[in-house]
Parts: C-alpha cells; sequence; structure tokens
C-alpha cells in the first residue's frame, strides 16, 4: 500500500459552473490523503467554488467561504487554544495532518515555512500557521513541540486534542478525515484532506483554499494579499 496515494474518487471535467466543496474535491486536491481514500467526506457546509481546479491559480476561491470552526483544542504548550479566539481578525492558514506524515504533511509544512521567508517581518509577524494533528493518539503537544519547529517553523501553531472534536471541525471546513487505522503491515495511517484553508483578516472566514501541489513561489506569491484579505 502507498503511503500517500492519489484519490481512487473519479476525477470530474473541470468547468466554470458553481460547484460544492465536496465535488471540488473529488475534482482535484481535496481529496483524503495519507492516507488513501475515506469516508468522512459528507456532511459537511455546502461551499460554492468561483475558479475551476484547471484555472492555472493555485488557490480556489469560494464564492461561499466557511465559517471559523468553533474548535477548542490544546496547543504544544498544553494550554486550551480556541481557534477562534485566538485567530480573530488575524490572516490565518489551518492545515489537517499528522507528525508521521512521510511527505505530504512535511512538505505543506516546509512549503509554508519557505513562503513565510520571503515576507516582511512585519508581514510574517500577522500570519498565523496552525497545524491541527489528525493523530491526536501519538501526536500529543509535547510531539507536535517538538516536530513543527523541524518540518516547518517555530512560528507554527500545533493542536491536539481528541478526535471526534478534531473531526467536526475539519467536517465544518469541508475536510474529511478518518480515524487512524492499520494497514496490512501494521503501520498506523492517517487518512485526510491534504488542502490548506485561508482564512481572510477581513471576515474571519476560510474563502482560499490550496492542494497539496501547491510550491513555495506560489505561496509566497500569495501570501501577502492573503493577509491584507485579498482575493489572490
Amino acid at each position: 500500500m502507498r503511503t500517500h496515494p492519489r484519490a481512487a474518487r473519479p476525477r470530474r471535467a473541470a468547468h466554470r459552473t458553481r460547484l460544492i466543496a465536496a465535488a471540488f474535491a473529488a475534482a482535484s486536491a481535496l481529496a483524503l490523503s495519507a492516507c488513501g481514500p475515506g469516508t468522512d467526506t459528507g456532511n459537511g457546509p455546502v461551499a460554492d467554488v468561483s475558479l475551476a481546479p484547471d484555472s492555472g491559480k493555485p488557490g480556489t476561491v469560494l464564492d461561499r467561504p466557511f465559517e471559523k470552526p468553533e474548535l477548542v483544542l490544546t496547543d504544544t504548550t498544553g494550554k486550551p487554544y480556541d481557534l477562534r479566539q485566538r485567530t480573530k481578525g488575524r490572516p490565518t492558514l489551518v492545515y489537517f495532518g499528522y507528525t508521521h506524515c512521510p511527505d505530504v504533511c512535511p512538505l505543506t509544512m516546509s512549503n509554508l515555512a519557505e513562503a513565510m521567508k520571503q515576507l516582511p517581518k512585519a508581514d510574517r509577524d500577522k500570519l498565523e500557521v496552525v497545524f491541527v494533528t489528525t493523530d491526536p493518539e501519538r501526536d500529543t503537544p509535547a510531539e507536535l513541540a517538538k516536530w513543527l519547529p523541524a518540518a516547518g517553523d517555530p512560528s507554527f501553531v500545533g493542536l491536539s486534542g481528541e478526535f471526534a472534536t478534531i473531526q467536526a471541525g475539519a467536517r465544518r471546513l469541508g475536510i474529511g478525515i478518518d480515524p487512524p487505522s492499520k494497514d496490512k503491515d501494521g503501520k498506523v495511517v492517517s487518512m485526510h484532506g491534504a488542502q490548506v484553508m485561508a482564512f481572510s483578516p477581513k471576515t474571519d472566514r476560510g474563502y482560499v483554499v490550496y492542494g497539496e501541489n501547491t510550491t513555495v513561489d506560489e505561496y509566497a506569491k500569495d501570501l501577502p494579499k492573503l493577509i491584507r484579505g485579498e482575493n489572490p
């Protein structure tokens, strides 16, 4: 079993009609990764996508942005972290993944960290990057505190907690995650959506999503606009 296969769902032809988030997940990078095909993609709120997956832009702007979930978890210092309260009025990027991921998760964190290095310090200080584990049993606050600075940047926020709480928060953003399970070789894998959700500092809503193939240069180009709450 490959650890990060492409989603097994059929791809749909790109078009510029309004799509719900689940359909976009089937058509592009909003697919369960780490992973592999999973089942927790339903019951999420509807979000219309204004850009087709083949639009040539790394980020997809949502016509109907997601509300920031009411998600209270534990940060790397062992203290409660209220996502809505702590990131209110701040440009915020949220990603669901796990530390034992062999490629997509560390690559995403690394790409974001490298892109941030190209920003002026004032902009770096405004941006909040939040990594929410999909494997909380192994990804304790202490484990996240060791992993995140190496995989990404010391400023990144790492959150852990009850899996059901994490799964519900992800679902509110149309992101599917499955409980960690063992493959045929006994290795624990975590299946999760591989997208980064960008929240506007103006509205506190998630209005842009990025797939797992977004590059450092693409993030670097978009981050200044995201920090100002503008469409990339």
